[in-house]
């Protein structure tokens, strides 16, 4: 192993715990993770940040929230579960002439110092893994006494939209068998605050945030992602591999989400829980 904090990209390598990811890194699903920013996704974080701080981002991905952090902290490092997910992080550091160590480790079990970082943060990573607890056990591990944890995770039975359709319920049926095949938790958020418990924390602000496409843009960029991501990516794979539904009735969800996109009364709201957890 070779990790130094300070340079530009660190690797690690180890046996990993669990390199599975539900979604995949298909176009449609990068579409989705690239929009986001600090703003969207992390505003909750933002006031809590400082010049000085050493941050890590755990589950870096596409790296647009890694590189918005990056301008707003003295250095950040990134940790990702396989090399190709860290590929993508690297290459939109690159992009944006950012600095970013790259660590490639396991959240249940970080390849990192104790007590190195002044904020941990993970942006929709425990309602994939196999032990949120002893992730949360890790980030407050490698987080400096008094530092902060910082979590953001959807939670996909508080999706709420409009005009109804059965497709669509059909839909959050097979996302979350899915999830739970894998060993994921697509209810993350509601939980984020007793898994804290349970890792050790005694000081944790518990929030909550939405995410609403109700405009014609938003609609169709959201409502097509979702057809897209149900057509063909990992995901789809996941369900037909597990007798979970029929390419018949994919097809059918994947109209239903075409369908909404276009209706002018389309509505679509998506929960996520927050917690700012004192370590």
């Amino acid at each position: 192993m070779r990790l130094r904090l300070s340079g530009t990209t660190v690797t690690t390598r180890f046996t990993r715990m669990n390199s599975g990811y539900l979604h995949g890194h298909d176009e449609s699903v990068l579409r989705s993770h690239r929009s986001r920013t600090v703003d969207n996704s992390a505003a909750y974080l933002a006031p809590w940040l400082e010049p000085w701080m050493y941050l890590l981002d755990i589950g870096s991905g596409p790296g647009t929230i890694t590189v918005d952090l990056a301008g707003r902290v003295a250095r950040v490092t990134a940790v990702e579960n396989t090399d190709a997910a860290m590929a993508l992080t690297r290459a939109e550091a690159l992009r944006a002439g950012v600095e970013v160590a790259c660590v490639v480790t396991d959240v249940h079990a970080l390849d990192l110092p104790d007590d190195s970082f002044d904020v941990v943060h993970a942006h929709q990573v425990l309602q994939h893994v196999t032990d949120p607890v002893t992730a949360l056990r890790e980030m407050r591990r490698v987080c400096r006494p008094g530092g902060i944890v910082a979590v953001r995770d959807s939670d996909y039975h508080g999706f709420v939209w409009a005009p109804s359709d059965p497709l669509l319920d059909r839909w959050l049926e097979l996302y979350d068998a899915a999830a739970r095949i894998v060993g994921g938790e697509p209810c993350a958020g509601r939980h984020l605050l007793g898994w804290a418990q349970q890792a050790g924390f005694t000081d944790i602000t518990a929030t909550s945030s939405t995410w609403c496409h109700a405009t014609p843009a938003t609609r169709q960029w959201w409502g097509q992602m979702w057809a897209d991501r149900v057509d063909d990516t990992a995901l789809t794979t996941r369900i037909l591999d597990n007798g979970l539904a029929t390419r018949d009735e994919l097809d059918q969800i994947v109209q239903a989400w075409r369908d909404w996109a276009t209706a002018p009364d389309g509505w679509f709201s998506v929960l996520h829980g927050e917690i700012i957890a004192r370590a």
